[in-house]
């Protein structure tokens, strides 16, 4: 299983975190969000695949954010579309035009979907085998970082073979939760944790992560 940390913001915060070697860290490009992303990004470990986190924003925008920083994968949290995904995936892998050249290189594009106490399976069927991953995240007033989860019993009702990311007010008080689920049959890809081990908005608590990866982590 692996673990993203979402919702980066001071580059010491970052290097202290790629420390502990997560797969993913997350950098939110959203007005509305106290945690958006602004500044420049440090060197981190190649082991690390960069994120961008938009809302509803436009393909170019996301290509020009891709390109500036890197990013290894998009995570896509407003209304956008199937066509929309179609357009982007061809748009970030394409070989030529104002991107640097990719290659075979892959940039992931995940789907998020808010639950609160029911979710309707069927929203994804024009996502499958477009998207890579699905991130089911908490229904609340702010797009993430709500600081509570959903009912993820909602999930054993997932009709998808789709990888899946759980995220939603994740914190040290869901490790009992999460062990229960990883020993289901779902498909879970990976973690995603950002507001419960923050000291303020962007800023993580290093030790409380720690100590969270020793516990839900395998070595």
């Amino acid at each position: 299983m692996k673990l993203k940390v979402c919702g980066m913001k001071y580059q010491e915060n970052m290097k202290a975190i790629a420390a502990l070697q997560p797969d993913y860290l997350g950098f939110i490009f959203y007005d509305k969000s106290p945690r958006n992303f602004e500044e420049e990004i440090p060197k981190l470990p190649s082991t690390i695949k960069k994120t961008g986190v938009f809302v509803d924003a436009t393909i170019d925008f996301i290509v020009e954010k891709v390109n500036k920083y890197d990013f290894q994968a998009v995570q896509l949290h407003g209304n956008e579309s199937a066509e929309f995904c179609i357009k982007l995936k061809n748009e970030l892998n394409r070989p030529h035009g104002f991107l640097k050249p990719v290659g075979s290189i892959h940039i992931e594009v995940w789907k998020v979907f808010s639950i609160k106490d029911t979710f309707n399976f069927d929203l994804l069927k024009p996502y499958e085998g477009i998207v890579d991953y699905f991130l089911f995240d908490t229904k609340g007033k702010e797009k993430g970082g709500n600081g509570y989860t959903f009912d993820w019993q909602v999930l054993e009702n997932y009709p998808s073979t789709t990888p899946l990311i759980l995220s939603g007010g994740i914190g040290l008080e869901e490790i009992e939760k999460i062990k229960a689920i990883l020993k289901t049959d779902l498909p879970i890809y990976a973690i995603d944790v950002n507001s419960k081990f923050e000291i303020e908005p962007g800023l993580k608590n290093i030790e409380e992560l720690e100590e969270f990866i020793k516990l839900v982590i395998p070595a």
